[in-house]
């Protein structure tokens, strides 16, 4: 599965996702959910907290990418992710997310095997973001 394309995928984030997703991660700025205060800031709309990008990839993917590659979503756990930014992301705008398994390797020592996805976010054509994550999956037996 190593090198494998996810189909790429297109979707807009509404304000009030924004608004809702900055206030469970406590984000304190006022840009953040309030459009006025983010124009005040110089942001066309309120800019996505840093973190949104991945779970909005893992809502829209769901675990078709785990089933596919003969995996239990129920025995993954998120490990690792990081992020490279470009330029912001605002609400509003359309996001193209295209991803690929960049690796999948296997530690006997704790019966483990790791996904690691590689996914780049752009908008009009050119990429603002990207960010991998990896996923470990123990073993069922």
């Amino acid at each position: 599965m190593k090198g494998l394309r996810l189909a790429p995928f297109t979707t807009r984030v509404g304000r009030d996702r924004v608004r809702r997703f900055a206030l469970a991660v406590g984000e304190q700025r006022p840009s953040h959910v309030d459009v006025a205060a983010a124009r005040a800031a110089g942001y066309p709309d309120l800019p996505l907290p840093p973190t949104m990008l991945f779970g909005i990839e893992v809502e829209h993917r769901g675990d078709e990418v785990l089933e596919a590659m003969g995996y239990d979503p129920n025995r993954a756990l998120h490990t690792e992710q990081r992020f490279t930014y470009h330029a912001d992301v605002f609400a509003e705008e359309e996001l193209v997310f295209s991803s690929v398994i960049t690796d999948v390797y296997n530690r006997k020592a704790v019966s483990m095997d790791f996904v690691v996805q590689d996914t780049s976010v752009a908008r009009d054509g050119v990429v603002v973001v990207e960010f991998r994550h990896v996923l470990a999956i123990g073993d069922a037996s």
